[in-house]
């Protein structure tokens, strides 16, 4: 019976006397790396280099641009003959109600003209950036211009729309 007690206790102090050795001393160190004392903000972005003109984008901005001025005139004219006939309009179904709904059918026509001179512009950024060219200024303006146009366009529409319910 004292082999068997004997066994346990020499081995629990085989495993303690391994505990306690002194290695060699090539254990890591716990200080931080010179990697981790940098921080995590983000490093600064390089500045941007200068945006080379491009005469061909140029000249179908400018198109896109006419086709805009066209679109808004032409809804202009459509918002102020369905604004006329929305006070005008009667009762729901009556023939003045049913002509201020044809002027809003004329009207959605005149946003779609905006809608696609916007989408011809959205696909010119589109295959840009698929190009991985970088963002083009006057393209840029030229979309901000149309998406606030829409914007104003769709307010507009949608005060003369509320007139009919």
């Amino acid at each position: 019976m004292m082999r068997r007690s004997a066994v346990p206790a020499l081995f629990s102090a085989a495993l303690l006397a391994a505990c306690s050795t002194a290695g060699d001393g090539d254990f890591p160190s716990l200080a931080p790396r010179p990697q981790e004392k940098l921080g995590f903000a983000e490093p600064e972005a390089p500045p941007a280099a200068p945006v080379a003109a491009d005469p061909a984008l140029d000249a179908r901005i400018a198109a896109v641009a006419r086709d805009r001025a066209a679109a808004d005139t032409a809804f202009d004219a459509a918002a102020t003959r369905a604004e006329r006939a929305a006070a005008r309009a009667g009762a729901r179904g009556s023939d003045a109600w049913l002509d201020a709904q044809t002027a809003m059918g004329a009207l959605d026509v005149a946003r779609g003209q905006q809608r696609d001179a916007a989408d011809a512009l959205e696909e010119l950024a589109a295959a840009r950036a698929g190009a991985l060219a970088p963002e083009y200024p006057p393209l840029t303006r030229a979309l901000a211009a149309a998406r606030a146009g829409i914007e104003a366009q769709t307010r507009r529409a949608d005060a003369i729309a509320a007139r009919l319910r």
